[in-house]
């Protein structure tokens, strides 16, 4: 009889090296996480995750685990049969967001971007807004609430006590063909500074602000503060924006407006999805520079 570890046995020939989650992963290191995994049979996924990071010396520019990343790149292992994971039974799931009076849709603000200001960046630092943040991202953005990958900063913009629209920054992708030909970038460089090009994940201008330049005027205004918020919180200063933008939904014209660079669109393969074939949606990618060196910053 086969038991259900047979596919990750110590005697299944391991690949000279596999990659995820923008890693190269050796057949050693590929062994080591068997082995860790088969010595720690109460632990739970976050906590392999967490023990891999320690093991592989695998961490954030800041110092932290690179736990979240590690946690994708096992799951995806598990999926190519190199490991067994333990069942996901024990760990807490994601809080389903209910929508509260808080968030109810609210009257129409139609004012000029000039007449609103001056704006507030208040970033969410306590879970309360932590959690107010992911219910007007759920309810109002056609994306809709996923937790950010990786090092991350979130804004509310406000106008006196008045919440006008809210920003997400994350991890940027692992690869995206338009902004690697535009940074001109080596596959070793790109794992040595990818952490210095953030992702605007989210950027939602709620649906009764009707405020004509709103967005643009949001945008310059984040790309001034970001650095310094970033850098105070992680001890390192990104160099460079990204943004996504889907091409059947939105033109990219506030990103165009703030001076935001178009580099072209991505194939729709996602971040998970199969080489070679479209699984998600064709996107427009756009970049802003943060530093006029940026491109040294990130091929040295």
């Amino acid at each position: 009889m086969t038991s259900s570890n047979t596919l990750c046995s110590a005697d299944n020939a391991l690949p000279a090296t596999k990659r995820y989650s923008g890693r190269d992963f050796s057949a050693g290191e590929l062994a080591s996480i068997r082995a860790l995994i088969a010595d720690n049979p109460t632990c739970t996924r976050a906590g392999l995750s967490r023990l891999t990071c320690q093991a592989l010396g695998w961490y954030k520019a800041d110092g932290g685990l690179k736990a979240m990343s590690c946690r994708v790149a096992m799951l995806r292992m598990q999926d190519d049969g190199l490991i067994q994971l333990p069942a996901p039974t024990g760990e807490r799931p994601q809080s389903r967001i209910e929508f509260t009076p808080q968030t109810a849709p609210q009257e129409v603000i139609e004012q000029p971007a000039n007449r609103l200001t001056p704006l507030q960046f208040c970033p969410v630092v306590h879970r309360a807004h932590s959690r107010l943040w992911n219910e007007y991202i759920h309810r109002y953005h056609y994306l809709g609430y996923k937790t950010l990958p990786g090092a991350q900063l979130r804004y509310f913009v406000t106008s006196g006590e008045q919440i006008l629209a809210l920003l997400g920054f994350g991890a940027s992708a692992w690869q995206a063909a338009p902004r690697d030909n535009y940074i001109g970038w080596s596959h070793d460089q790109r794992k040595a500074h990818l952490h210095r090009v953030v992702n605007n994940a989210r950027f939602l201008i709620l649906p009764w602000v009707r405020s004509k330049n709103l967005a643009s005027m949001i945008l310059s205004m984040a790309a001034r503060r970001l650095p310094a918020d970033w850098e105070s919180r992680y001890h390192y200063r990104p160099v460079l924006l990204e943004t996504f933008v889907e091409k059947n939904r939105f033109a990219g014209t506030s990103y165009k407006a703030a001076n935001w660079t178009y580099v072209g669109e991505t194939r729709g393969r996602g971040k998970l999805g199969p080489s070679g074939r479209q699984s998600v949606s064709i996107k427009d990618m756009w970049l802003y520079p943060l530093t006029r060196d940026f491109r040294s910053t990130l091929t040295q």
